[in-house]
């Protein structure tokens, strides 16, 4: 299970994230993390809206999302912490390598990582 995270799939877990978390928007994507006060492994959810494109754009984009998460993930495994991952127009054409970039900016933004 080390390289699958946990993921987030109810709607009011979503809503819980966006409500009290914090929102680091970046190039490539919007990142909201919510610390939950424990150990376990941090849980992911991704979403993308349909202003990114149909289906087949909006699924590539989540794609992208999850093994940029994935990468970090390896690098720098990240505990007691809920993350949503949101797509952005920006995130079909941009480099992954940018990918990577932005999201570990995002995450130290949002305060989950102190100097990534």
């Amino acid at each position: 299970m080390a390289d699958q995270s946990i993921r987030l799939k109810k709607r009011a877990e979503f809503l819980k994230v966006a409500s009290k978390g914090r929102k680091a928007p970046v190039s490539g994507m919007v990142l909201q993390a919510l610390r939950r006060g424990d150990d376990d492994a941090a849980r992911h959810g991704f979403t993308v809206t349909k202003k990114v494109g149909n289906s087949v754009v909006r699924n590539r984009v989540r794609r992208r999302l999850r093994e940029v998460v994935r990468q970090v993930g390896r690098e720098m495994p990240l505990t007691g912490v809920d993350l949503v991952v949101i797509g952005r127009s920006a995130t079909i054409d941009r480099k992954f390598a940018s990918l990577l970039a932005d999201y570990r900016k995002a995450l130290n933004r949002a305060g989950v990582v102190g100097d990534a």
